[in-house]
């Protein structure tokens, strides 16, 4: 097959964004001839009808739909190729974009990343926050460099990403100064019947925690769950119940979130991944972030 003419993969790909030739040829200011004649020869390039009509307008087939998720990648990858050449031959900036799965705690996630804010480079951090799922989808299509999260990435063959681990955080219980002199005596009973914040079964957190009250045979009141780490904290700090936090970051929570630790528990962790695109020259910030771990402080401080 000869090459792929990338001018004519460029028409097909906004025309699948509009779903009209005729709003692409508006986007782009072209005539209608143009682009038609042009998707015209890389649908005989490609031997598949990339578009069947509906009405007036056009929706993808099946090779259509395969075509636009390389197009995506192709002209994401374009984008990004551009902003790296930019500021080649001066003192340019290492950029790191990094996704930080919503249920990570945020005191955790700036740790963590410190070690690439620390790094002798000139680096610009851009964070994103989101789903699990929907992050590892950017990673693979090069708009994010990094993700943050507390599960490594499924085995696919379709996903060419891999996990590194960052570290266990040892995980403790969490209260305003007024809950904590209410529960702290006789801890971990004490907390039959408490008020308790958790994150919600989405979080790999959360089965641990379950598995702990089990184990104890505790049965709190669980007044809130939560997606997010952020909002979760919120609501913790505001008293409305306890809340788990890593042990190592007490100081922390202590000064932002004015809550104190009640006690560990025992078995329980935060585990977090870093998850990169599987490249032969990855990305120097992410190996930086990768190979501080094995220093990263996990120890408990109560």
């Amino acid at each position: 097959m000869t090459p792929i003419n990338y001018k004519h993969l460029h028409y097909f790909w906004v025309v699948a964004q509009e779903g009209s030739i005729t709003r692409a040829a508006e986007r782009l200011g072209v005539a209608v001839q143009t682009i038609s004649g042009q998707l015209s020869l890389l649908e005989r390039q490609l031997g598949k009808a990339l578009f069947n009509s509906q009405g007036r307008g056009l929706v993808l087939s099946e090779a259509g739909r395969v075509a636009q998720g390389y197009a995506d990648q192709i002209f994401q990858l374009g984008e990004a190729l551009a902003e790296a050449v930019e500021g080649v031959g001066s003192e340019s900036t290492l950029r790191l974009r990094a996704g930080i799965s919503d249920g990570i705690p945020k005191l955790l996630a700036y740790r963590l990343l410190s070690t690439v804010t620390s790094m002798p480079a000139d680096v610009r951090l851009i964070c994103d926050e989101g789903e699990f799922e929907t992050l590892l989808a950017d990673l693979a299509l090069h708009r994010l460099d990094v993700v943050l999260t507390d599960r490594a990435a499924p085995v696919s063959a379709n996903l060419k990403v891999f996990s590194t681990p960052l570290g266990e955080f040892a995980t403790g219980l969490f209260a305003t100064q007024g809950l904590a002199e209410q529960y702290r005596q006789d801890f971990p009973k004490s907390l039959d019947g408490a008020p308790l914040l958790l994150p919600t079964r989405h979080n790999a957190l959360r089965g641990r925690i379950d598995r702990w009250l089990e184990n104890s045979n505790i049965h709190p009141k669980i007044v809130g769950e939560f997606e997010d780490s952020a909002l979760l904290t919120t609501f913790g700090r505001g008293g409305l119940g306890i809340f788990p936090a890593p042990l190592a970051l007490a100081e922390q929570v202590a000064s932002q979130l004015q809550a104190v630790p009640l006690g560990a528990m025992n078995g329980v962790s935060e585990h977090i991944y870093a998850i990169s695109n599987e490249r032969r020259i990855r990305h120097p910030a992410v190996e930086a972030l990768c190979a501080a771990a094995p220093q990263v402080v996990i120890e408990p401080r109560v």
